[in-house]
Parts: structure tokens; C-alpha cells; sequence
């Protein structure tokens, strides 16, 4: 099966989901009119790293967005993986992803397992439970965020659930971009997956953020990389044919000898 990915690289006004709202409704407008498969969106996209506000300005169980992405995911017919979202709740605030099919059906919903604490988020976030597999037009899909990617077992969790794609959000910095590459690079050849990094551009009051958002395939070659400042859409064509050419023609999955680990 072909899918095409259409990966928002947005900036972000802090601490400002109305108008951060209003942004990625008309980038899911302008890439819905290319008719791509799947839209994905960055982390945090509606509020940035305003930790600090999040109690005030995070999203009570996540319902607004749910409600909004839902809607334009049946409006134009779209798989969407939503980035993530501040998710209030009585049990704490979560960084967590939502999936849309393309009917408005939420398919995938996770919380950010491995919280960064170079950016202060355990101070001010809960951690997830739970993995974040989903299915993506009969493909079986999972979704991490940023940070997550440094953890090759938690990624690996993933695959064994049956992962083909793997899709990032990230508000990844500039001062590791290196690191953002070869990470998503890596994590491709060692799970023989499909990787979607979608991050970020633009500054808040601490950072400045890398972009780079990159598709790459199961062989670990780079389909599509945007640049590291501008806002952009970037396309891409992905087929699961190939991950299963891959993990046939190198069988690493048979091979492992997890008894040993």
C-alpha cells in the first residue's frame, strides 16, 4: 500500500492556543487541498513549551481538540495525527497525541512516556502508561513524542506490536539537530520502519527550534527533509510494501535472541 504523508512544519506562538488553533486549522486546510493520505502535526502545537501556564491554558481532557481535529479530519477525509496536546486532567497534565481516521474516529491516543528534564517537563507533566500504537488505513501504525526517540527500546516496543510507521512530533532544538537526525535515521534501520519526524521552527523565550522535518524509509535513505527555518509542508510517498521487502530481505526479527537481553 502507498500513502502519502503530509507533515505540518509549523511555528508556534507561546502560550497562545487560540491563535496557534487558528494556524494549523488553515495549514490542514492548504495540505488537504494536495488530497494526502495523513496530516501530522508537531508536538505541543497549541500552547509551546509554556510550562508554566499550562495549568491555566492546557486543554481540559483534551476535548477541545478533539472535537476540532475530528471535524476537519471528516471534513476533508483525512487520517490525522494530531501532534500533541497539553491534556488537563484531575490526575495531572499529560503531553499526549491524538489519531483521526478519516471518518473523525479518534484511532490512537498517547502520552508522552519519557519526560526531558534539560527542559524542566517532569516539574510540570505527568508521564504516560501506556504505548502508542494505532492503526493507519489497515496499517498498523504508533506515535511517540521528541524525547521518546532517545529510548531504542521503547521504540522497539513498538515494532513488535506490529509498527511499519512510525510517526514523531517534536519540538526538537536547534543546538541538537545532529542528534534529531541521526536518531530518526537510526531508528528506521533498527526497526525497519517507516519514520516521520515532524518538529517544529521559530524561538520561544529559551529556545530556538530545528525544523528539519524528515520522512525516511525502512532502508534508513531520507524520502523528504525540509529545511530548518521555514514553515512548510512537506510531502512524501511511503510504501509498506517496502517494510516488508526490507524485514524479508534482512530478517532481523527472526534473528533476535531476546532471551539475552
Amino acid at each position: 500500500m502507498k500513502l502519502t504523508v503530509a507533515a505540518i512544519q509549523m511555528d508556534i506562538e507561546l502560550g497562545n492556543p487560540k491563535e496557534n488553533i487558528k494556524r494549523a486549522s488553515k495549514r490542514i486546510e492548504q495540505a488537504a487541498e494536495n488530497k494526502p493520505d495523513v496530516i501530522v502535526l508537531p508536538e505541543l502545537w497549541t500552547t509551546g513549551y509554556d510550562l508554566e501556564r499550562l495549568d491555566v491554558i492546557g486543554d481540559a481532557n483534551g476535548e477541545e481538540i478533539k472535537r476540532i481535529m475530528s471535524s476537519l479530519a471528516r471534513q476533508y477525509k483525512v487520517n490525522i495525527v494530531a501532534g500533541s496536546v497539553a491534556k488537563k486532567t484531575d490526575k495531572g497534565i499529560f503531553n499526549t497525541l491524538y489519531a483521526f481516521n478519516r471518518k473523525g474516529e479518534m484511532t490512537g491516543e498517547y502520552s508522552k512516556l519519557h519526560l526531558i528534564r534539560l527542559m524542566q517537563e517532569e516539574k510540570f507533566i505527568s508521564p504516560g502508561s501506556s504505548k502508542g500504537n494505532f492503526m493507519l488505513e489497515n496499517v498498523p501504525a504508533a506515535g511517540v513524542i521528541c524525547y521518546d526517540i532517545r529510548f531504542p527500546e521503547w521504540i522497539r516496543a513498538h515494532i513488535l506490536d506490529g509498527a511499519s510507521i512510525l510517526f514523531v512530533p517534536a519540538e526538537w532544538p536547534s543546538q541538537r539537530l545532529t542528534h534529531w537526525r541521526n536518531l530518526l535515521i537510526t531508528r528506521a534501520i533498527e526497526n525497519q520502519c517507516y519514520v516521520v519526524g515532524c518538529n517544529r521552527v521559530g524561538s520561544d523565550k529559551n529556545n530556538t527550534f530545528a525544523g528539519h522535518t524528515m520522512v525516511i524509509d525502512p532502508w534508513g535513505e531520507i524520502v523528504a527533509e525540509a529545511g530548518g527555518e521555514e514553515e512548510t509542508i512537506l510531502y512524501a510517498e511511503i510504501s509498506t510494501d517496502l517494510v516488508e521487502e526490507v524485514r524479508t530481505r534482512i530478517p532481523v526479527f527472526e534473528d533476535r535472541r531476546p532471551e539475552f537481553y
